[in-house]
């Protein structure tokens, strides 16, 4: 019998705190555009995509974990450092599937190189129409609805 699990979203946003603090990239706006994004590519539960490339609790590809390695760590090599010292790794691997501190870090890295400032921390349709831009794009099959009712079921209604 497989059992479903469910993740604590108290215990995951305190996580996302911490490691967005030691890499100098916390504000409340990124731990809920970070929440919402968890909550709409994997439901908190999934690590690997059921059919396609992408792996861990943000649904990362590999492609995109390496291009943020190849087009933009390459030109931040403190940020490069603080990676290393919070996780032990200095270039792209499997930590996708498997390390959440990392997992963490790529998908923040993903919003980090984007220009447009992040939404306000309680506006969650801003996050969703972020999240549909930048992290789903416009091809993306996933709608900005869709992340509001999963922002809903998985994060408001999970606690705070």
């Amino acid at each position: 019998m497989i059992r479903e699990i469910k993740m604590n979203v108290s215990q995951l946003r305190n996580l996302i705190i911490r490691v967005l603090t030691d890499l100098s990239m916390m504000s409340d706006s990124a731990v809920n555009l970070l929440l919402g994004t968890a909550a709409q590519e994997s439901h908190l539960k999934y690590i690997k995509q059921w059919k396609g490339p992408a792996l861990g609790l943000f649904q990362m590809e590999p492609e995109t974990e390496h291009d943020i390695w190849n087009n933009y760590l390459i030109y931040h090599p403190k940020i490069t450092d603080t990676i290393g010292k919070i996780t032990e790794h200095y270039q792209p691997g499997p930590w996708l599937e498997w390390d959440l501190a990392y997992q963490i870090i790529m998908a923040r890295l993903h919003y980090r190189r984007v220009k447009d400032p992040l939404p306000k921390s309680d506006d969650i349709k801003g996050m969703a129409e972020y999240w549909k831009i930048h992290y789903n794009t416009p091809l993306g099959a996933g709608t900005t609805n869709e992340f509001k009712s999963n922002y809903d079921l998985f994060i408001n209604k999970s606690g705070r």
